[in-house]
């Protein structure tokens, strides 16, 4: 490393460092950040004008693709941070990797009783802090604030599909949590690499102790839906994977409160799909065509369903009807590499 850039490195920390006779703060926020320091300057700012008494609160932000950009920002946010009397911790995670491990290094760094979690592409009301932690009453283990996603009046399907984290029961882009609490339940679970069902996980593991969560509805964190290039719902179909985890842990939470049934739709589409190849290997017109007509007619059922009440410009048209045909068979995929990997019997 270049002599500069360590100096730089010990000058952060002597900024940065908490003393031992710094006071407490009631709550450490952990934010982590993989590769976006343009998103994170954002919510950092908003985190930095939080309407609350000097010395409140801590943001420990956990660099899970550790960068000169992104310590720069946490450099330059800092001192508007520690001037207001608050404190800030950077933490260069070496792996393991994922969010679900990023917050893990960052709630087990944390000074406070109370941890509060965001994401870097957030951007959490100038009240957020103040709503939450008056929410946390002494018979809560956790409470969650509400998610705000704002999007079109004629949204696109990957937005609409999106906007559905409003609706969450528990999100951790937008929630407090009592560390004791974490360190009964072991954190976060690792195996959950992706942005995709670790919240729940947590959220489970809470009720299981027999610890009670509570909603704050005016502790509010806007999370603005990122850009998706065209045909980003195949991308997407990996996290199905995590489903099977998500079930093994918690099998009849999952069907309560996830997923009650298989998607009997994708299996159809896939198994007509397989049988008009079969049949046609074989050398049986009708049936092939039978099959076919099935597998069409299924798909168009599927794609209509994603136009319903969306943009309908050629574009978006287009990108529904390729990946209507992709997205069943890609999920059904991931939910059988789900099921080897994690050794479950899902469906």
């Amino acid at each position: 490393m270049p002599t500069d850039r360590i100096e730089s490195s010990m000058r952060l920390k002597e900024t940065t460092a908490a003393r031992a006779s710094d006071p407490v703060p009631v709550v450490s926020v952990v934010v982590p950040t993989c590769g976006r320091p343009r998103l994170l300057e954002r919510c950092l700012d908003a985190l930095a004008h939080q309407q609350s008494a000097p010395g409140l609160f801590e943001i420990i932000v956990v660099d899970d693709r550790p960068s000169a950009g992104t310590e720069a920002v946490f450099r330059a946010k800092a001192v508007d941070v520690i001037r207001a009397g608050n404190h800030m911790q950077y933490i260069a995670s070496p792996g393991p990797h994922g969010p679900a491990a990023a917050r893990n290094r960052g709630w087990r760094s944390a000074r406070s009783e109370i941890v509060a979690f965001t994401d870097d592409d957030t951007v959490p009301d100038s009240l957020w802090l103040a709503n939450g932690l008056r929410a946390l009453d002494d018979s809560l283990g956790a409470v969650c604030g509400r998610i705000v996603m704002p999007i079109p009046q004629v949204p696109t399907d990957y937005e609409r599909d999106a906007s559905g984290l409003e609706r969450a029961e528990f999100v951790t882009a937008n929630c407090f949590c009592r560390k004791a609490v974490l360190e009964r339940v072991g954190g976060f679970d690792e195996r959950f690499k992706l942005a995709w069902r670790e919240d729940s996980d947590l959220q489970f593991r809470i009720l299981e102790t027999g610890a009670r969560i509570g909603h704050a509805d005016d502790a509010v964190v806007v999370h603005p839906v990122r850009p998706g290039r065209w045909g980003i719902s195949l991308q997407q179909q990996k996290k199905v994977m995590f489903d099977a985890l998500l079930f093994k842990n918690h099998p009849r939470l999952y069907r309560t409160r996830i997923r009650s049934s298989a998607r009997w739709d994708y299996y159809a589409i896939v198994a007509a799909m397989l049988g008009a190849m079969a049949s046609g290997f074989y050398g049986s017109p009708s049936l092939t065509l039978t099959l076919l007509g099935l597998w069409a007619a299924l798909t168009a059922r599927f794609c209509m369903q994603r136009l319903r009440g969306t943009t309908h410009t050629v574009s978006h048209v287009a990108e529904m009807i390729v990946t209507s045909a992709l997205i069943p068979p890609l999920a059904v995929f991931w939910r059988l590499a789900g099921m080897l990997k994690f050794r479950v019997g899902f469906a």
